[in-house]
């Protein structure tokens, strides 16, 4: 017998990639590497109102095969609400399968992931003012899906890396804050769960790497951030259970930070970057509350 939850699973994924993807008004390079490149897509609507500047991280569990051509329609439907958008490449793992072919593509590259991040999030004000003079660099706001949701989280919280991090800031980013969706957002709840096959333990380097790599990675060790943010999830995610976020939210309250949670009822993982989805709305109205 199939398992509801997971049929549901595989019905949301297909209608969330079932669209065409959308192409940029502008793209721009923000390294040598092929994957250091930044899409832009221009805000629809009145030229002459700056707007804000959702800069967007897409998820696939860090793992080469998903690229941010899956999340173009999610930019789109961002850009036709009004935002300028900024849709964000880095590099990911190895295409090759780990452990002998055991679980797919491995997870993430320490420290590639990370360095992108970092430096595409640098790169932005000026990237952005050449790419979409309609943007407002003063009106920030990040969001990212799953894996991408523990990227847009980590790079809200660089300021609060340990010392000698490469990627620490010396003073709080300038957002207006950071909108996790379905984040992986507390490595050791999400390994527990076994959240996309082990990825952050891969993200990390494995496990002999666990321990000394935690504290510049995961979003539940970098708090308080002083960044407002929000959390949207899935009340039937099975890829990414809403355990996972409500562990982050309770360890930024015991670190003395409020972090909003909405959790969508009657919906799973995929809806939040469907704009076919209801849920793709609450998520855009969640952004326009920071951003706005």
């Amino acid at each position: 017998m199939t398992d509801p939850a997971v049929e549901r699973d595989a019905a949301e994924a297909a209608s969330a990639f079932s669209h065409s993807p959308v192409a940029p008004d502008a793209s721009a390079a923000y390294g040598q590497h092929p994957d250091q490149v930044v899409d832009f897509y221009a805000p629809r609507g009145d030229p002459s109102r700056p707007a804000p500047l959702v800069v967007l991280l897409h998820g696939g569990a860090w793992r080469a095969p998903y690229d941010r051509q899956h999340v173009t329609p999610f930019a789109d439907f961002l850009a036709r609400r009004g935002f300028a958008v900024a849709n964000v490449e880095y590099r990911r793992g190895s295409s090759l399968p780990h452990q002998g072919g055991a679980g797919g593509p491995v997870a993430g590259r320490w420290p590639e992931t990370f360095d992108d991040v970092a430096a595409a999030m640098d790169a932005l004000p000026g990237l952005a003012a050449a790419a979409l003079p309609a943007a407002d660099p003063h009106r920030t706001v990040v969001t990212g899906h799953s894996a991408g949701g523990q990227l847009a989280l980590w790079a809200a919280a660089r300021h609060v890396l340990p010392y000698g991090s490469p990627w620490r800031l010396p003073a709080p980013p300038a957002l207006r804050g950071v909108v996790a969706l379905a984040p992986i957002a507390d490595f050791a709840v999400a390994e527990r769960l076994e959240v996309c096959g082990g990825a952050s333990a891969q993200l990390l380097g494995g496990p002999g790497h666990w321990e000394e790599r935690l504290p510049y990675a995961d979003p539940a060790a970098l708090l308080p951030t002083g960044i407002a943010t929000a959390v949207v999830h899935g009340r039937e995610d099975i890829v990414v259970p809403p355990e996972v976020a409500e562990s982050y939210v309770a360890a930024a309250a015991k670190a003395g930070e409020m972090v909003g949670l909405t959790v969508v009822e009657g919906v799973g993982h995929f809806p939040l970057i469907d704009p076919a989805a209801d849920a793709c709305a609450v998520v855009a109205e969640e952004i326009s509350q920071l951003a706005w």
